[in-house]
Parts: C-alpha cells; sequence; structure tokens
C-alpha cells in the first residue's frame, strides 16, 4: 500500500476540466489552451455576483536572500495544505517573466513538491499574456514615432515623450538607444526599455476591474508633452480600440493545477521593486468568488510587496486581507546575521538570533496594517534543533506563532501545521486592516510614511528634479494618486548591499514618474533600474532540453 507521500509524488496532471469540478467554474466559462491550462470569461462575475467572498490570506517574506526564502513554494504548498485538510482553498499568484527565467531566478512555479503544473509552459510563453502586453505597449511606441514622422499635428516634444518601449528579458543595452535613424525624415531622439513586468500596461492590466475600466484607464495614460507643456494621453492617439483587442484574451485570468491537482490562479507579473508586485485585481475576486479561502503572494518582502498589496491593490479592489504569512529561512536568518553563503549549512545560533531582527522589522511593518500573522519558516535538512528553539522562543517572546513548513520535500503532508495556524488566525475576529498613509495626505507625507513604517528610514532626501516634480504633483489631482516606491529588494534601506536590520538610515529618491493609468506615482531610489541585466552566467546558457529543464527545477 502507497504512502501518502508516495501517492503525492505518483500524482499526474488532470484535464483542467476535471480539476475545476470541485469548484464554482462551469466548463463553458472556459477558454482552454490545451488540456492543462485555460483562461476564464469575465462573465462569469455576472452568475457569481452574489455569492458572498472567501477569506485572503497574503503570503510575504523577509528581505530576499541569494538563498531564497520560498515564498511562491510555501504559497503553493499552503493551497494543497489546506485542501488536504478538507478546506476548500485555491491559490491566486503572478506569472513568470522570461527575464528572471533566463536571468538569475530560473524558473517562478514553485519548488519540490509544491509545484503548478505544467511548470515549462507557465514558465515560458503560458497563454501569452506577457506578450500581448509587451505588443500593446511597443504599438504606443510605434504610433508616437510615427506621428512624429508623419507631421506631428499633436505637436508632441520629442525630448518629452515619457512612454518607453518594452521587451520581457534582460538587456541592458536597452536601457537607452537611439531611434529614428534610417530617414533624414525620421525624428531622432533617444528612447529607453523597460522589462514588460515594469510597463504601465502591466500595471493596468492587473488594477483594472472589467474592461470598462480598462478602456478608461488606457484612454487616461500620459505618454508625452507638447512642446508648450500640454500632456498628450493614448486617447489623444486614437489607438485605445487596438489596445483593447490586443489585450481582449489577455484580461481573463488564467488557471493551472498544483501538483496535487488544486487551482490556482496565475494572472499578470508586476515587479514588486519596481511595479506594484501583484497579481491581477481581477483573479484575486474571481478567486475569493470560487472558494471558502484564498491564498496570494506579492513580491520580495513586506517592505515591498506586501506594502504595495495592502496601500495600492486593497483599497483600489475593496479588499479586506484576513492573515498575513510571512516566509522566512534559518539560512537566510543566518545569512542577515552576516554569515557568508558558503558557510550558512553550519549551524550558528549567534548569526541567527541577529538576522532574527530582520524578521522583527518585517512583522512590525504587518503589525502597523493590523493585521495578524504567522510565520512560515521554510525547513531546510541542515536546520539544527538548536536553531529551531531559538525560532520556537523569539515566536513566543513575540506572541505569534513560527510554523515549521516542508512543503518542498514532502508536499501538502508537510504544510498540515502550517495551515491548521492559518485557518485558526482567519477565524479570529480582528480590526480591519489600516494602510500606512490616507489618500488625501500629500506626495511628501505618504513617501516619507512607507519610508519610515515599512522601511525603518529616519529620513527622506529627494534630489532638487524630484523634489520640484513632486511639489508640482501636489498642486494637481495626482495628489490623490498611490505612491509605488521603486527600491531594491535586497535591503530594507534603498542600498543593496545593507542586509540585516539597518536602523537611522536615510533614503533618497532620485526620480519621480506618473502612471496617470494605474493612477500612482513611481518613486526611483537608490540604483534601481526599470531594466535589469544579465548576469556574467545567467539561467540562459544552463538551459538544455536534454536536461528535461532540471536548471527550472521543474521535473
Amino acid at each position: 500500500m502507497l504512502s501518502d507521500i508516495e501517492i503525492i509524488k505518483q500524482s499526474k496532471m488532470n484535464n483542467i476540466k476535471d480539476v475545476i469540478k470541485k469548484y464554482d467554474i462551469l466548463e463553458d466559462e472556459l477558454y482552454c489552451y490545451g488540456k492543462y491550462m485555460a483562461k476564464v470569461d469575465l462573465n462569469i462575475f455576472d452568475r457569481l455576483k452574489d455569492k458572498k467572498d472567501g477569506k485572503l490570506i497574503l503570503v510575504t517574506a523577509i528581505t530576499p536572500t541569494p538563498t531564497g526564502e520560498g515564498k511562491s513554494t510555501t504559497t503553493i504548498g499552503l493551497v494543497d495544505a489546506m485542501n488536504r485538510l478538507g478546506y476548500s482553498c485555491v491559490g491566486a499568484i503572478r506569472e513568470p517573466s522570461l527575464g528572471p527565467v533566463f536571468g538569475v531566478k530560473g524558473g517562478a512555479a514553485g519548488g519540490g513538491y509544491a509545484q503548478v503544473n505544467p511548470m515549462v509552459d507557465l514558465n515560458l510563453h503560458f497563454t501569452g499574456d506577457l506578450h500581448a502586453i509587451t505588443t500593446a505597449n511597443n504599438l504606443v511606441s510605434a504610433v508616437i514615432d510615427n506621428h512624429l514622422y508623419q507631421g506631428n499635428s499633436l505637436q508632441i516634444d520629442p525630448n518629452r515623450i515619457s512612454w518607453k518601449r518594452c521587451m520581457d528579458l534582460n538587456d541592458r543595452a536597452l536601457r537607452k538607444v537611439e531611434v529614428g535613424l534610417s530617414s533624414k525624415k525620421e525624428v531622432k531622439r533617444f528612447d529607453y526599455f523597460n522589462i514588460t513586468v515594469a510597463s504601465e500596461i502591466m500595471a493596468i492590466l492587473c488594477l483594472s476591474k472589467n474592461l470598462h475600466d480598462l478602456r478608461e484607464r488606457l484612454d487616461q495614460t500620459l505618454v508625452a508633452y507638447t512642446y508648450d507643456n500640454k500632456p498628450v494621453y493614448i486617447k489623444d492617439l486614437k489607438i485605445t480600440g487596438s489596445l483593447m483587442v490586443l489585450l481582449k484574451d489577455a484580461i481573463k485570468p488564467n488557471i493551472i493545477q498544483t501538483l496535487e491537482n488544486n487551482l490556482m490562479f496565475v494572472h499578470g507579473g508586476p515587479f514588486a521593486n519596481i511595479a506594484h508586485g501583484c497579481n491581477s485585481i481581477l483573479a484575486t475576486k474571481l478567486a475569493l468568488k470560487t472558494s471558502d479561502y484564498v491564498v496570494t503572494e506579492a513580491g520580495f518582502g513586506a517592505d515591498l510587496g506586501a506594502e504595495k498589496f495592502l496601500d495600492i491593490k486593497c483599497r483600489e479592489a475593496g479588499l479586506n486581507p484576513n492573515l498575513v504569512v510571512i516566509v522566512a529561512t534559518i539560512k537566510a536568518l543566518k545569512y542577515h546575521g552576516g554569515v557568508a553563503l558558503e558557510n550558512l549549512k553550519e549551524e550558528n545560533v549567534d548569526a541567527l538570533k541577529k538576522g532574527l531582527e530582520n524578521l522583527d522589522k518585517h512583522l512590525e511593518t504587518i503589525e502597523t496594517f493590523h493585521l495578524p500573522a504567522v510565520i512560515a519558516i521554510n525547513r531546510f535538512l541542515t536546520d539544527t534543533d538548536k536553531e529551531i528553539e531559538v525560532l520556537e522562543e523569539w515566536g513566543k517572546k513575540h506572541n505569534v506563532k513560527v510554523c515549521l513548513s516542508e512543503v518542498f520535500a514532502k508536499g501538502s503532508i508537510g504544510g498540515e501545521e502550517l495551515a491548521k495556524e492559518v485557518v485558526k488566525g482567519c477565524n479570529i475576529n480582528h480590526l480591519t486592516y489600516n494602510p500606512l498613509y490616507n489618500m488625501n495626505d500629500s506626495l511628501f507625507t505618504k513617501i516619507e510614511k512607507i519610508a519610515t513604517k515599512a522601511y525603518g528610514a529616519k529620513k527622506v532626501n529627494y534630489t532638487d528634479e524630484a523634489k520640484k516634480t513632486i511639489e508640482e504633483l501636489d498642486k494637481t489631482d495626482k495628489k490623490n494618486y498611490y505612491v509605488c516606491m521603486a527600491k531594491t529588494p535586497n535591503s530594507l534601506s534603498d542600498n543593496a548591499k545593507v542586509i540585516g536590520r539597518p536602523r537611522d538610515f536615510e533614503i533618497t529618491v532620485k526620480e519621480v514618474r506618473i502612471s496617470t493609468g494605474a493612477k500612482f506615482v513611481i518613486c526611483l531610489t537608490g540604483a534601481i533600474m526599470t531594466m535589469p541585466g544579465l548576469s556574467k552566467e545567467p539561467m540562459a546558457i544552463k538551459i538544455d532540453m536534454n536536461d528535461e529543464f532540471e536548471v527550472f527545477g521543474l521535473m
């Protein structure tokens, strides 16, 4: 007779039409991409409009380290564990970007026995959403340059075109380029590329509540200024209809399954260091209508993804999260305590205690939002009993439950303790979460509240240009926009080299960009860039079909 873990190891993919049978989704509401992936028709919202929403659980993490924390693995494993315990639960996560897939990270589909399936398809092209967003973004750029070529009736100033091209790859050579060089009639100008997941169209798609909202946001998206300083929007280019056609399928939420055949919504993919880092509002709201519990995640640590999820996405969508899971590993905590990468497998209680200061800060941040938290320790074989005891003592001191998660090695069986604590925490009455800032605060106040409360900074500095831009925006309706901070994910500060929990530090806002369609002001800090580069030995040179995609950790 097979053991539970052997059953999990031998599980096979089910037809997606069979997966949905235990959820409130009908077969004729699907647009299938083969047997195992599908999109869901937006008309489902009309059918489920009177159904009560499930409970919402956010998974975040400590400040990322080179060893990884296992946030996606924990999210997927928790969905499986909740279902194993008999609860109706689905997941809602972001789509992988080809930038990290071929860059540093490799795949983004979980790990071990807590993964989504089919993993290769998800990591590579999936249902084509990111390609559609890339094409829509670059259509805007093509039309702008054609408008200049054809006489420029809108009087667009070529030096004040704010819209950038994009590509879903890490390519530093495209950070600054010169275009319009093939003929004398063309307007030569400098242009810039973002990675697709930093495109405003990605943010707009993920924040849109329906097709009408998508159209309005696209219409109102700022792309340039005229010679006499008047704004030019996408609606002025008269291409909103074409953009809607390109995005007509991309806006529909995608569904896929875990290794244990439980439902996952995977839709949208804005980066959390340079965008708002959450899956789409539509996918999350649909997930809440189709199950009793929804586990979602936000990129990087609580200072970035969770802050933007709670300050931007939840307010924009009217969501009320019930609980937050903060993921950490003992190895990562020791890294924050000063241990070199090559020594992380060795027991080091003193370094662990010092590294716990980073976890302290992320827990404080979540508590500042008036939300309960559970700590999930993604367990490794090298974790010792003494180190685990330190974590348990820390949990008692901070009155927070610390759960060991072994979903990577054991699938849902390894997540039962965490699942039980999550259910218990979700059903305890608590105050509705409290965002860090008020929407009518000045932009300066919003920025400083994020920096001091979420990062722990003592002061915010501004370049002259950034300060001037914010002062001008504060005199307009843009004052009521959200603030989307672009900051390194590798530190609570804006210096990627500063680990642990820095104190008494200052951050500097170097540049300010306006996303009128997404309705937020982006503040770039430190050395953050919106087009990443490849490392000396990127994952792209290691992938070989003959290795069965082992580099992804997929098979």
